[in-house]
């Protein structure tokens, strides 16, 4: 029997903590050189695009997982939907069996955030405590939720380019998390008052400068998973210290891919993959002053290491709907 589980279940299934938990094993596995190399396929629409992204994971047991998502960022004005939809389905990665159907759209949401949590436990400053968030969409309140996880954070900048909607995330931030969360009109000045910055937009255009970053800050780029967008000026690109959530992802569809394109930097100046940290294989940051940047482009085995982690605590909950494909 296949397990069909809703937007709702995966949420109830799967708090930040125990995503972050499942994405920092995914990466350590991938680091160690213990995970089959993920794949992706980029399918451009009208107005948006799909992406497929699979892999297998080693938990004890072994597990495949093939996300289809589709991302139109208009949907929400012109038809009321979310910027993105999709299907995952888990499998047994032994017999081929279909384990499970899930939305995606909260299983991308949590995994990135949680990617971008695990990369600030092993980079961003210790004493880490402001951040800003870059885009006041769902990502970006999936963000400062993850980072306050696992940072002693006690103020937040929020930038949008519609500041109404920056001022209604910093209302609802700051009563969920219990810290200030502050409407920025000024982004380079949000930017350069904090230790960490995350961007999760849909920019085509860089919209972080290298005038805009004070030494030691913590950039994790996470808006940029097609060859299109960009959020990361390439200049600032090669000021810092790169880390990649998968180099070869990264050179073709990320913030690294626009810098590699500007001449301004080549896949030998990246750092390390954050796998190779979290293994502790490569150093991560080196100096208190240096600035580093988490070009992150979603990684297949972060998907299913959290659908992994969903489904299994599906069985023991008994949660979702039984249903027989092959009936």
């Amino acid at each position: 029997m296949t397990l069909l589980l809703t937007r709702g279940d995966v949420a109830d299934l799967l708090p930040m903590d125990a995503c972050i938990e499942a994405v920092e094993h995914a990466f350590r596995l991938h680091g160690e050189g213990r995970a089959d190399p993920p794949g992706i396929l980029g399918v451009h629409a009208r107005d948006g695009g799909f992406h497929i992204k699979a892999g297998i994971l080693d938990l004890g047991r072994r597990y495949f997982a093939a996300k289809t998502n589709a991302n139109f960022p208009g949907n929400p004005e012109r038809f009321g939907l979310p910027t993105i939809q999709g299907v995952l389905l888990l499998a047994d990665a032994e017999r081929g069996t279909p384990l499970a159907l899930m939305d995606s759209a909260e299983i991308t949401a949590l995994r990135t955030g949680a990617a971008t949590a695990v990369a600030a436990r092993h980079l961003a400053s210790p004493e880490a405590a402001v951040v800003t968030v870059c885009g006041c969409g769902l990502q970006g309140r999936v963000q400062l939720r993850a980072l306050a996880a696992v940072l002693r954070l006690t103020r937040a900048y929020a930038f949008d380019r519609d500041p109404a909607r920056a001022a209604g995330f910093a209302r609802e931030m700051s009563q969920a998390l219990g810290f200030e969360v502050l409407a920025a009109d000024d982004l380079d000045m949000a930017v350069r008052a904090s230790h960490v910055c995350v961007t999760c937009t849909p920019s085509r255009t860089p919209i972080l400068r290298h005038t805009s970053v004070a030494p030691g800050t913590f950039i994790a780029a996470v808006g940029a998973d097609n060859e299109d967008k960009q959020e990361i000026e390439p200049a600032l690109m090669a000021s810092c210290a790169i880390v990649v959530d998968v180099l070869e992802q990264s050179a073709t569809i990320g913030d690294l891919h626009h810098a590699i394109t500007a001449g301004v930097v080549t896949t030998r100046d990246v750092r390390a993959e954050l796998g190779q940290v979290v293994a502790g294989l490569r150093p991560g940051r080196l100096t208190d002053d240096e600035i580093v940047v988490f070009d992150s482009t979603g990684m297949a085995l972060q998907d299913v290491a959290a659908a992994a982690a969903v489904y299994e605590r599906a069985v023991r909950a008994g949660r979702g709907l039984e249903v027989n494909l092959t009936a």
